[in-house]
């Protein structure tokens, strides 16, 4: 039987555990609580039997600060571990700005979280078979634009030259299991259309018949720390690699379907 041991069930992985269990996998994931169907991230002696057992290892815990809490607990017995594919959730935050630009997985790693950007480096080293997939903004059910506008949340910035990639959480869990056939590396999962998050804002509006909320400056629109650095970067996210190597198409090219599908 495959067995897929996945550090941090969140909500990307749990849509690959649901796809997985779907298919005839056990999927066993850690929390931190160890709720009734997780392990506690800090209970060892289960952890280290996942291990030996597990066909297949992901980890989807960001660092914290400049560490990785994974890889600073468990890294030793992951990379000696008898699995045959390991993988990594990473950031294309470790592209840092670039003005605008396409960048693909040649681009240069300068993201200014250096923790992020370490953890990406030291998931890639830890074994031959890491695939390491670098996604921009995720969005699905529960957690798009639409919910945003619902609430009053959405902001419209007056930014014209800010540009992001996205992915639908469906298209994650696709592209991961794309590469339990394909040759390890570095991917990046991104849809196929980046655009002004204006655009969405828009769209969403458009979708379910909601005013669209004031253009606004970064200051007026009282932004958190976290969502004002969302617009400190602007890229566009090549996902060429992923469909050449992988044979991966994402189900949702762009926010349109997208946002139809939810």
């Amino acid at each position: 039987m495959a067995r897929m041991l996945i550090f941090g069930m969140g909500y990307a992985a749990g849509h690959l555990a649901e796809r997985l269990r779907a298919r005839g996998w056990e999927v066993t994931g850690t929390t931190r609580d160890g709720r009734a169907d997780s392990i506690a991230f800090g209970d060892e002696t289960a952890v280290l039997a996942a291990l030996r057992t597990a066909t297949h290892i992901l980890s989807s815990v960001p660092p914290a600060g400049e560490a990785d809490p994974v890889l600073a607990r468990y890294g030793e017995a992951i990379a000696l571990a008898p699995a045959t594919w390991t993988g990594y959730l990473s950031s294309t935050g470790v592209y840092g700005d670039a003005g605008g630009a396409w960048v693909d997985e040649s681009a240069p790693v300068r993201g200014r979280r250096a923790g992020r950007n370490a953890a990406d480096a030291a998931w890639s080293a830890l074994r031959g078979d890491m695939c390491v997939f670098r996604l921009p903004g995720i969005y699905g059910p529960g957690r798009s634009i639409l919910d945003r506008i619902a609430e009053g949340r959405a902001h419209r910035i007056a930014l014209p030259d800010q540009v992001f990639s996205r992915i639908h959480v469906d298209d994650i869990a696709g592209g991961i299991i794309a590469s339990f056939r394909g040759p390890a590396g570095v991917y990046n999962l991104a849809d196929d259309e980046p655009c002004h998050q204006n655009r969405l804002v828009e769209w969403g509006c458009a979708m379910l018949g909601a005013p669209l909320p004031p253009m606004q400056s970064l200051d007026e629109a009282g932004l958190s720390p976290a969502a004002r650095a969302f617009y400190a970067e602007n890229r566009r996210v090549a996902n060429g690699k992923a469909k050449r190597l992988l044979g991966w198409r994402p189900r949702y090219p762009s926010f349109r379907e997208g946002l139809a599908s939810l």
